[in-house]
């Protein structure tokens, strides 16, 4: 289910304001019900949907028109030094992917691995192997559900904007997440208009314009220090000049889905939808 030409808002999972106990499909009825358009399905602790649970995710997403992707378990790292971890990592990222192909979703999020005080030159070549095992097991499934790597906000973590981008450029299969938050914590840069579009032009010269037709992104609050990421916060407790960067999303046109991970979870979505609509 592709909406094209237009920039999707929605939440990390089910809002908070959705009825308790919520299900998958009681969160996409409140997303609907707040205007938004898109919802991240979190499976960030497993990979537990039962495979006609998923079909009738994908029955009420359908109905209502909300856009769905999917973020992988944590407890992943595509660097493990031990076997059994590797094939467990891949493993969690080809469940989750098959899951969403039931519930129609285009996309899944993971955060690829820890460089492990390795050469960041290894641990990309050891990550990129990996994903082309991924991918080849996805297509030879008939999979087409696109594994986005997202860029990181600690400096432990593999996942910089360039090497998330080259995995891009040479994997088939494999798109972006771009949390521009995270860059912003990694950094202690990438806060401003220019700055944005700077990071909008490198997107395009590497991969085209179909990549920002088609982005995945992640956005939040965020607290960080000397060592990058410390916490999500809500977004205006930070520092992040959100406006600004909606206003280079619509400047350059992109397209495709903003998930917000705030603790206020819908209530920054709104925000941000709304602040979008009126630029």
């Amino acid at each position: 289910m592709t909406i094209q030409g237009k920039l999707l808002f929605g939440t990390a999972g089910i809002p908070n304001s959705s009825k308790r106990p919520p299900t998958t499909q009681d969160g996409i009825e409140r997303v609907y019900e707040l205007g938004l358009g898109c919802m991240e399905v979190e499976f960030v602790q497993g990979v537990r949907m039962s495979p006609q649970t998923a079909r009738d995710v994908g029955n009420v997403a359908a109905k209502r028109s909300i856009k769905l992707s999917a973020h992988a378990p944590y407890f992943i790292n595509l660097n493990s030094k031990e076997l059994e971890k590797m094939a467990a990592s891949q493993e969690r990222i080809i469940q989750t992917a098959r899951v969403t192909a039931l519930f129609g979703g285009e996309s899944v999020v993971f955060h690829p691995a820890f460089y492990l005080k390795d050469e960041p030159s290894k641990v990309y070549a050891t990550v990129k192997k990996n994903l082309e095992q991924i991918v080849t097991k996805l297509r030879a499934e008939g999979n087409r559900v696109w594994i986005r790597p997202e860029v990181m906000g600690r400096g432990s973590q593999f996942g910089t904007l360039d090497e998330v981008l080259q995995l891009s450029a040479e994997v088939d299969g494999v798109a972006p997440t771009l949390d521009f938050a995270h860059w912003h914590a990694r950094t202690g840069k990438a806060n401003s208009y220019n700055e944005f579009i700077a990071i909008l032009k490198k997107i395009e010269n590497k991969l085209g314009r179909k990549a920002l037709d088609t982005m995945h992104i992640h956005l939040s609050g965020i607290s960080y220090g000397p060592k990058g990421e410390r916490e999500h916060v809500d977004l205006p407790e930070s520092d992040f000049k959100y406006e600004e960067l909606l206003r280079a999303l619509k400047d350059y046109k992109v397209a495709g889905t903003l998930i917000c991970e705030s603790p206020n979870l819908e209530g920054d979505a709104q925000l941000l939808q709304q602040t979008y609509r009126k630029l």
